[in-house]
């Protein structure tokens, strides 16, 4: 029997239904939720504390570009060794000490303001953000030890949209939160939920199968015979000269630079735009300032369905699909935004031409994303620190340059530079894309040892078969 009659026999085997793997599957959605709730809950906070009540701050605009920038100094510091810890530690470790430091940081933000000032405020951002650099690392190896290659499609969707429907959420509770209970609120109701889920976890969660003393032995075997062929491969050695002159890498760093700028100038400054050009009051606010991220959780459905579709019936090849779906993920936003300028500052046309441009943005999750594994996938998560890690620096300047260009913060034109500015990158990003970028498995992605060879050919025809 050949090797590819033997790949489609497993395939083609009776699977087992619900199991423990989909516990931990949705301890992995809510843990990534509770993530990305803290991470973006500053962007609808400082509105309420700067909004010139009883208990707000006099803070100017670029003091709070800081404060919204801050998170990301610590955040890029851990990308590429978060995953060499995650690997010698376990990822259960990582993320419980993500989200927990996180959550005990998070309901410390408020005292932090009223007796340090914002300068403390920061610190706290960045203790958040440096924690949280352990987040993907973490997420990326506990998937790979718990999702068997038949279901990463289905299940790794779902574990990633939380970070979508996380950011929809707290945007749109933070604005009633603060309605209601004041602005501290916000911190202390996402804090102590994440306090009680890092409970959870530590007694339900675990690093891998074995590791798990509640996982039946059927269900243990099942994900062993899936994802036998790769466990305890020989570690490669990282080609660094090959990488850093491939010009299809290069070109992926640049399109995820640019995605992260227009995602990061719209995740942070959205609601300031809201409130400051549009009245809308902090309630409204929040809602509001959701739609657009709710829209990219319901999106990234579709998007995923016709990735796979399209790749299954052969239609197009990989590469091909990538781009389609990064030019719309990128291309679209990018005229969406240069059409806000030049709409009416109305209420109800500004929320549907946001919730278009960041919804049109979940294309790039089956666009550059998935590059990675396309290119290298023996070093895929080496590839995701760099090309993250980086993308991410540039989230740190996003924020600051907005406050930079902001003059006067009341003033729609001076909003339409920011966006005219995050338009151009998003275009010039996904022309070089374009042009230079493939999801054509890489000559270097290949280990020299011939007796290493067979195992990884495998490996890879059962990826490709499954996606």
């Amino acid at each position: 029997m050949s090797t590819q009659e033997k790949i489609d026999l497993d395939l083609n085997k009776p699977k087992p239904g619900l199991g423990f793997r989909h516990v931990q599957t949705i301890l992995l959605f809510f843990g990534l939720l509770l993530a990305y709730c803290m991470r973006v809950n500053m962007s609808m906070a400082i509105v309420a504390m700067t909004d010139g009540s009883e208990n707000s701050f006099d803070w100017s605009i670029q003091i709070q570009s800081v404060i919204l920038s801050s998170f990301f100094w610590g955040y890029v510091v851990l990308q590429i060794p978060g995953g060499e810890l995650a690997a010698k530690f376990g990822g259960k470790l990582l993320f419980c000490l993500c989200v927990g430091i996180n959550s005990a940081t998070s309901i410390c933000i408020p005292i932090s303001a009223y007796y340090g000032g914002w300068q403390l405020v920061c610190a706290c951002r960045v203790i958040q953000g440096l924690s949280q650099g352990f987040l993907y690392p973490s997420i990326h190896t506990l998937i790979g030890k718990w999702v068997p290659l038949e279901e990463k499609t289905s299940l790794g969707t779902l574990i990633y949209a939380g970070s979508h429907l996380g950011t929809a959420l707290e945007l749109s509770a933070a604005g009633l939160i603060a309605e209601y209970w004041g602005w501290p609120a916000i911190f202390y109701v996402i804090g102590t939920l994440g306090v009680i889920w890092t409970t959870i976890y530590i007694f339900v969660g675990a690093s891998s199968p074995e590791e798990s003393r509640l996982i039946s032995d059927a269900e243990r075997n099942y994900i062993h015979e899936s994802l036998g062929h790769v466990v305890g491969r020989k570690k490669l050695r990282t080609p660094w000269k090959s990488l850093f002159t491939s010009l299809p890498f290069i070109s992926l760093l640049i399109v995820h630079c640019g995605q992260n700028w227009g995602f990061w100038t719209l995740m942070t400054e959205i609601p300031s735009y809201m409130n400051q050009v549009l009245g809308v009051n902090m309630k409204s606010n929040g809602l509001m300032s959701a739609l657009p991220y709710l829209s990219m959780f319901l999106l990234s459905f579709p998007f995923g369905f016709f990735s796979n579709y399209v790749l299954n019936k052969k239609w197009l090849s990989t590469t091909t699909t990538r781009k389609i779906c990064n030019s719309i993920g990128l291309f679209g936003p990018a005229l969406a935004l240069i059409a806000l300028c030049y709409t009416p500052a109305d209420v109800t046309i500004t929320v549907i031409m946001l919730t278009l441009v960041v919804g049109l943005n979940a294309g790039h999750i089956m666009g550059f994303m998935l590059v990675h594994i396309d290119m290298a996938p023996n070093f895929a998560g080496t590839m995701m620190g760099i090309t993250n890690g980086t993308a991410n620096v540039i989230a740190i300047i996003a924020p600051l340059a907005a406050g930079v260009i902001l003059n006067d913060e009341t003033d729609p034109k001076e909003w339409h530079k920011i966006f005219y500015l995050a338009s151009i990158i998003y275009i010039i990003a996904n022309i070089i894309f374009l042009i230079f970028g493939s999801a054509e498995l890489q000559t270097w992605n290949e280990p020299n040892e011939s007796e290493n060879k067979n195992t990884t050919d495998e490996a890879l025809e059962k990826v490709e078969k499954v996606i």
